[in-house]
């Protein structure tokens, strides 16, 4: 006797294991937020640049199935402008003299 699969078991949970990919991401940006909020921004705005790279590697890598709600548009749309919002914000962090 097979069993039903998981998204019929365990809907919640099926749902959850498929959205991993952006929890991961928001925990790395709530990491990047709380170092702005105590006061290294610099830092903190790279890690949130590193994270859209991330998310942009988790969307060009991942199957469809896999992606979750990082799949918004296109593949390579996705990509491009998650891996060029990241970089632009690392860039411009670094960029900004320190006083």
């Amino acid at each position: 006797m097979s069993r039903p699969p998981l998204y019929v078991r365990r809907p919640f949970l099926a749902g959850l294991l498929r959205q991993l990919p952006l929890l991961a991401v928001l925990v790395v940006v709530a990491i990047g937020l709380l170092l702005v909020t105590f006061e290294h921004w610099r830092w903190g705005l790279v890690v949130l640049g590193t994270s859209l790279v991330g998310a942009a590697l988790l969307r060009l890598l991942l199957p469809v199935r896999r992606v979750g709600f990082l799949a918004v548009r296109s593949r390579a749309v996705d990509v491009v402008l998650l891996a060029g919002a990241g970089v632009t914000l690392a860039a411009v962090a670094l960029a900004i003299p320190a006083t």
